[in-house]
């Protein structure tokens, strides 16, 4: 079982809808798939028709009082199942510092599910906390999107230096460019710049399209309703590479 973050540290830059598409088209190629949001804002859940509620709350998931596999619910596209959101989950951290060993919450709760899923990805509330270091020590990758502009690139590096201090324990982590907005000289700049002198940012790049902000209104990913529009197609060689990129490096490992 492989655990996949999508994570930044700024909102806004379209990490729900990318870690909505990752997975329903890893679903798509086989994969058995969970989804786990963990953003107490419940987008994820809402863009897959799912109701944003876990019996007992992050509390009682987390200490184990809540059994995991009766939280699981099924989505509308085969292969891919979410473990919704909670508004409980605004209090991770606090249920985190309580406990003597917090990370080890979440391996307790996720070790179950390798017989059950090949594939786990995190939807990640935006911020630098003790729940991301936990998901950080967690997760085999983190995919983090980034908007194409100077100030993000200062979060990417600020991410990569925090990883960096981790050691051999930190995951891999996996920048590529979303929301690109290509009539925006800076957006052109950005992503050149990043080509040449960035090269672990992926070659794909999801661009700014109304397309991809109809996922809110039709709560579902883009290969269900628009499976043929350049923004489908951009996540679908997102897809292609990130899992391009976690095979090269188990490989190396």
């Amino acid at each position: 079982m492989k655990i996949i973050a999508v994570y930044s540290i700024k909102g806004g830059v379209g990490k729900t809808a990318s870690a909505v598409n990752l997975a329903e088209l890893t679903a798509q190629a086989g994969g058995r798939t969970l989804l786990w949001d963990l953003d107490p804002q419940a987008a994820a859940t809402f863009y897959l028709r799912i109701k944003p509620e876990v019996d007992g709350g992050i509390g009682q998931l987390l200490s184990g009082d809540r059994d995991v596999l009766g939280a699981l619910r099924e989505s509308d596209h085969p292969g891919l199942d979410v473990l919704p959101a909670d508004f409980s989950y605004r209090n991770m951290d606090l249920v985190l510092d309580a406990a003597e060993k917090p990370r080890h919450l979440f391996h307790r709760l996720l070790t179950p599910l390798s017989l059950q899923y090949d594939w786990i990805f995190l939807d990640c509330p935006p911020s630098i906390s003790l729940s991301s270091e936990c998901i950080f020590r967690l997760a085999d990758a983190i995919v983090t999107p980034l908007i194409p502009t100077h100030l993000s690139l200062r979060t990417h590096e600020q991410l990569s230096d925090h990883l960096a201090e981790m050691g051999p324990e930190a995951p891999q982590l996996i920048p590529f460019f979303d929301m690109v907005d290509r009539r925006k000289k800076l957006h052109r700049q950005v992503v050149e710049h990043a080509a040449v002198a960035a090269p672990e940012f992926l070659k794909a790049t999801i661009p700014y399209a109304s397309v991809v902000e109809q996922m809110g209104e039709r709560r579902a990913p883009l290969s269900s309703y628009a499976p043929r529009t350049p923004a489908a197609q951009a996540y679908r060689a997102l897809w292609s590479e990130v899992f391009e990129r976690i095979n090269s490096f188990d490989a190396l490992r």
